[in-house]
């Protein structure tokens, strides 16, 4: 565990430092995911970066397509391309652009992302495509609780149950907070567990940023059939750095020079 720690922080380290780097980007919700792909990449998934088309590997689509920087920290710590590359996101020509895109064949990628609320259907086309081809492929859709407001999540939910699809698992990134505020002002979601639960999905709750609650959670979630699995997973905004934590201002908002080398000093 101790070694998925030290992953953990060196991934926070490279989203600071390509970020600032960058001049734009989000910050927020990449720090608070940080950990959630850790477990994913480094404990849980069944992929090769050596071979990223690998037919029968797993597979993560991450919705909320502005928080590309910990999509594109993870798969380079994880060796799909070099480190060195995460200094080119958001530069003319580069491979990692400011939303996940297809047309620059970054190894790793999945799916394209930018507007919120596409994620879920892609994952569940995916994961049906996998039943009628009888592969062992899981699919992984990384959601935020800002983008359950979106009606094409609910109609994905429904389809997902119906054909009762138990190789998807979507997983809540719940910090509470939006680019405009709290969740709850803005358009409430909660009873969120309940609202998943009245759907016909099996739910799972817990702390976004306990390793050995995640992993435990996607263990239960490959095991469980007949239904498609939601781990709502508790996280801080900016989670990592102390003093931007809880802090919706830096949803969107990257440090400049001087503030990531404090930032890099309060990762814990």
């Amino acid at each position: 565990m101790n070694d998925l720690k030290a992953i953990a922080k060196h991934i926070r380290t490279s989203i600071l430092t390509m970020l600032t780097e960058a001049g734009s980007g989000h910050l927020g919700g990449s720090l608070d995911l940080v950990d959630i792909f850790t477990v994913l990449y480094f404990s849980h998934l069944r992929h090769n970066p050596q071979h990223p088309d690998w037919i029968d590997r797993d597979k993560v689509i991450l919705s909320i397509g502005h928080t590309a920087p910990v999509l594109y920290a993870t798969l380079a710590a994880a060796g799909y391309f070099p480190e060195s590359e995460l200094s080119t996101l958001r530069k003319k020509g580069s491979r990692l652009q400011g939303h996940p895109s297809y047309e620059f064949k970054l190894p790793g990628l999945e799916s394209c992302s930018g507007s919120l609320g596409q994620g879920l259907g892609v994952s569940l086309g995916m994961a049906l495509a996998a039943k009628i081809d009888q592969r062992s492929n899981r699919i992984f859709c990384i959601m935020g609780d800002g983008e359950l407001q979106e009606g094409s999540v609910w109609e994905s939910a429904m389809a997902a149950t119906h054909h009762k699809i138990d190789n998807l698992c979507a997983i809540i990134d719940r910090n509470r907070l939006q680019i405009d505020g709290g969740t709850e002002k803005v358009m409430a979601i909660d009873p969120l567990k309940d609202k998943w639960i009245a759907f016909g999905w099996h739910v799972i709750e817990i702390d976004g940023h306990d390793l050995e609650q995640i992993k435990m959670a996607l263990q239960l979630a490959d095991a469980h059939k007949e239904q498609p699995t939601a781990i709502i997973a508790d996280t801080v905004m900016g989670k990592g750095v102390k003093s931007i934590e809880n802090d919706n201002k830096w949803h969107g908002k990257v440090p400049d020079k001087m503030q990531l080398e404090a930032f890099i000093k309060e990762l814990y």
